[in-house]
């Protein structure tokens, strides 16, 4: 069996025979190409302020990591992995449809490998979340 590359326009999702579909994350992805990492990026706007809330954080987050790829010529569907932490998972589960919401809003209906991890703080500490992001450039 020949294994998958990704395709010319973008990573492809790996999805092992009879396993469930997941929802809202890809088990895996394959891609050829640039490779481009974030570190660790934050809810805050241009001017380090955070707004109030888990949600308005993400989105923020969001958009901050679609910034980033601009710079290198990505688009949010070349992402391959998101790495969440979470300063507290039952906040993160209670606002699963607001999150939701603003990951399509931002990132539309592409969902890489992701990893949730809860931890006990962020070095921001008004900060409710940190993403680490990885894309793949297509050659």
């Amino acid at each position: 069996m020949e294994p998958v590359i990704g395709t010319p326009d973008g990573p492809a999702r790996l999805q092992p025979a009879g396993w469930p579909a997941p929802r809202g994350y890809a088990n895996g992805m394959a891609a050829r190409g640039r490779l481009v990492v974030t570190g660790g990026v934050v809810g805050w706007d241009a001017q380090e302020r955070f707004p109030e809330g888990l949600v308005a954080q993400v989105a923020q987050a969001l958009e901050n990591i679609r910034a980033i790829l601009a710079e290198a010529g990505a688009e949010p569907r070349h992402l391959v992995r998101l790495t969440w932490y979470v300063v507290d998972m039952d906040e993160y589960l209670g606002a699963r449809r607001d999150l939701g919401g603003v990951y399509r809003a931002v990132f539309g209906d592409h969902y890489p490998a992701m990893a949730l991890v809860q931890v006990v703080r962020l070095v921001e500490p008004a900060a409710r979340v940190e993403i680490e992001a990885t894309a793949v450039l297509p050659e």
